[in-house]
């Protein structure tokens, strides 16, 4: 096999100089000639009835050129699978912050001015925000026939329970046998509040309307074909009428896959009859966007007192928020790593989504796993402290391996466990003394599947010797495009400088489902290097017959053509190319299969120290260990889990969307804290080299892994330190206090 020679070198990023020069165009930045500012009314109150909306005096406002009410756009809806937002509202609204109606004006304070002028009467209706809560039988229905909905996915809803959205839900072995034949049972509950995908760039979106009906679409969002599909049935068009076109994502961390404003924008354009943009502020993201969810999880477990987990069941209740249309599926895509990474004989594990008068929850970085992995790896270091056991040594001893069945019962390959704690913990000196009085160690696991689904590619050599990737899949900050890059020239044999990536749009580029469940380097890698094997089998050929010869006997690389018995005679690529008529282009769109019995591997270890009279936690180190297989980008790689580690950091001590009777209390960020680098502690990462990775050259997801369990390593080195276990994120020094004068009052 030849040695790689750009795969698996640091190349920089390949967007890095427009990013850093200010020539990156995203959807705040498009001008086009007329364009218009589009504001949002949005609801005062977490559920009302609308008695009235009166924009007469909004119109009437100079500079003012559209002003919609949903009272005069009633029956369209919006969502990414369940279409159950209204794109703007005409009877109830459900949430502080739900679109009511909305202007268009030649400036953005013109607009501003607007709203204030629009009259709306509204009726205010009991309203419930506790996920649990709103399960109960008094509570304020919020939605009346849910499967009556678009897009309800039937088989899924949980209409039997009391504002339930949807269940997932698996059941493996006889549960109630499991918990009889039990040496002991030990249940807690946890909970996780709302959170912000903390990304820079807040939604933004324009859209213009051709004289002949074409509709075009700039919009920060990862899944342009997504937008489209959902743009078109919010609106009732077809969707060969719309185009969306490419345009740079600031961040989106699973936040930015939904067309929520853009039919909005549709309707104001479609009435000024000049194109409008919507940008939202960053008070408008952090409480009308679609933050991760508040969720309740309990963990009920039976062992036998030699460590075996003989029964589990994991209940976990998600705030789904007023509405369920910004989650792909109507629910959090659980089932990538619901069986978790221990050996359990019998379980039963399910997920509720249940609607709440709160901002509607959407995807999140490995949707739903922050909550699952607090509790159950929480869950977990308090089964090893009943039974007397080494945390370590407790999950060493139930670990799944290849082969095995995880907890929901699928037989999972390519399984690292043992592995990747093991080198997370020799990379902690785990069994070491600690450096000092109330220092803690806490470990935490995590593990998914990814996904697969459709992508496709356009792979292009140009007469002068370069080649030009058309990929419909938006960077939304991962690296993705200089992944492409090392994968062509790679595979072409060229330098990486004759290699350049440009983002389709849906005009010009094969269909694709959008970056999402760490696929991308799988599917987009696979397209790309079947596109190169395509077009490689083109050029060879060619090559073939100038050098006159059979194809088996040429030889490339270094952008020539060569007979592989006489190295003098050899043609350039440029030529090769120039004698095919000058451009060779091939087109390739795959629909790569799920791989769910493939599971790749994180340990993480934390060392805390606990100052015992403030509570205050001071992080000292932070390990964390994965299962790699070809590392395609050294740079990229480490960039993810280095960021995944912060945002995971963040989630555990400090963020949290705090919501007080449906309003969120902390709608800035000067309130909403985030991580800066005074709190990031000393960063180890271990790579532990090991086959089944699925992407091209064995290559292994990262994106989604090390952003997971933190906040259970956390939680597990804070007990470890003062014997503090703390049950709800995130874990402030308050709690900590609080917790310790309990302590000392027992």
């Amino acid at each position: 096999m030849t040695a790689l020679t750009i795969v698996g070198s640091p190349v920089l990023r390949a967007e890095g100089p427009d990013k850093v020069t200010g020539r990156s165009i995203y959807a705040a930045d498009v001008e086009l000639p007329g364009l218009l500012w589009g504001k949002i009314l949005r609801s005062p109150y977490p559920h009302a009835r609308i008695r009235r909306v009166d924009a007469a005096k909004a119109r009437r406002l100079p500079g003012v050129r559209a002003a919609i009410t949903g009272q005069e756009i009633p029956g369209h809806f919006v969502g990414k699978m369940i279409r159950d937002m209204p794109v703007l509202c005409w009877d109830v609204t459900r949430f502080v912050g739900d679109r009511v109606a909305a202007v268009a004006a030649d400036t953005l304070e013109a607009a501003e001015e607007a709203l204030a002028l629009i009259d709306v009467e509204y009726e205010e209706l009991r309203a419930v925000f506790d996920p649990l809560e709103a399960m109960q039988p008094d509570a304020p229905r919020i939605h009346g026939e849910v499967s009556a909905y678009g897009g309800a996915p039937r088989e899924r809803l949980a209409l039997d329970v009391h504002n339930g959205l949807t269940r997932l839900a698996w059941r493996k072995g006889d549960v109630e046998r499991g918990f009889r034949e039990a040496d002991l049972v030990l249940e807690h509950t946890f909970r996780i509040p709302a959170r912000h995908q903390g990304y820079i760039e807040p939604h933004a979106g324009v859209v213009a309307i051709e004289p002949d009906g074409r509709i075009q679409v700039w919009v920060s969002a990862k899944n342009p074909f997504g937008i489209r599909t959902q743009l078109a049935k919010a609106i009732k068009v077809p969707e060969e009428r719309i185009r969306v076109n490419a345009v740079n994502v600031g961040g989106e961390f699973g936040g930015k896959g939904d067309a929520s404003d853009l039919p909005v924008a549709y309707f104001l354009a479609r009435q000024a009859g000049r194109p409008v943009k919507i940008v939202m502020t960053y008070a408008e993201e952090l409480t009308a966007s679609n933050p991760a969810h508040p969720t309740v999880v309990t963990v009920r477990s039976g062992v036998k007192r030699d460590g075996r987990i003989v029964a589990r069941h994991l209940r976990a209740v998600h705030a789904s928020g007023a509405y369920g249309a910004l989650k792909s599926n109507a629910s959090l895509a659980t089932w990538h790593y619901a069986g978790g990474p221990y050996r359990v004989e019998n379980a039963a594990i399910e997920f509720l989504q249940v609607y709440t008068n709160t901002v509607p929850g959407g995807y999140y970085r490995s949707p739903g796993s922050v909550a699952t992995f607090f509790a159950l790896e929480s869950h977990t270091d308090i089964i090893a402290k009943e039974l007397g056991m080494d945390p370590a040594e407790f999950r060493l001893r139930n670990l799944i391996g290849d082969g095995d069945e995880d907890a929901v019962g699928q037989r999972v390959s390519s399984v690292r466990f043992r592995e990747v704690l093991q080198a997370a913990l020799d990379a902690a000196a785990w069994k070491k003394p600690k450096p000092g009085a109330n220092y803690g160690r806490g470990i935490a696991l995590f593990g998914r599947h990814i996904s697969g689904g459709d992508t496709g590619v356009v792979l292009t050599a140009e007469s002068d010797g370069t080649f030009t990737v058309i990929s419909p899949t938006f960077d939304q900050g991962a690296g993705t495009h200089t992944i492409l890059r090392q994968l062509v020239a790679e595979e072409m044999r060229i330098p990486i400088q004759q290699v350049r990536v440009m983002v389709g749009d849906t005009d010009s580029a094969p269909r694709d489902s959008g970056a999402r469940a760490s696929r991308v380097t799988y599917v987009a890698g696979c397209a790309t290097v079947q596109a190169c094997g395509q077009l490689r089998a083109q050029l060879l050929d060619q090559a073939a017959r100038m050098l006159e010869c059979a194809p088996d006997e040429v030889e490339f690389g270094d952008a020539k053509f060569w007979l592989r018995q006489e190295p003098g005679q050899q043609v350039s690529l440029r030529r090769v190319i120039v004698q095919s008529g000058g451009r060779l282009t091939v087109t390739v769109h795959e629909d790569l299969p799920q791989p769910d019995d493939v599971t790749y591997t994180c340990a993480q270890v934390a060392e805390v120290e606990v100052d015992d009279e403030t509570g205050r936690i001071r992080l000292h180190r932070f390990v964390t260990a994965h299962d790699v297989g070809t590392v395609i980008n050294p740079i990229t790689h480490q960039g993810q889990i280095d960021g995944g580690v912060v945002m995971g950091l963040g989630q555990a001590v400090m963020e949290e969307l705090v919501i007080e009777s449906g309003q969120v209390a902390n709608a800035s960020l000067a309130d909403y804290k985030l991580p800066t680098t005074a709190d990031i502690p000393e960063l180890k990462t271990v790579l532990v080299r090991s086959g089944g990775g699925l992407a091209p050259y064995a290559a292994k997801a990262i994106g989604e892994f090390a952003n997971n369990s933190p906040p259970a390593a956390i939680a597990n080195a804070v007990a470890d330190a003062v014997a503090v276990r703390l049950f709800e994120l995130p874990i402030t020094a308050e709690k900590i206090y609080r917790a310790l004068q309990k302590n000392l009052a027992e």
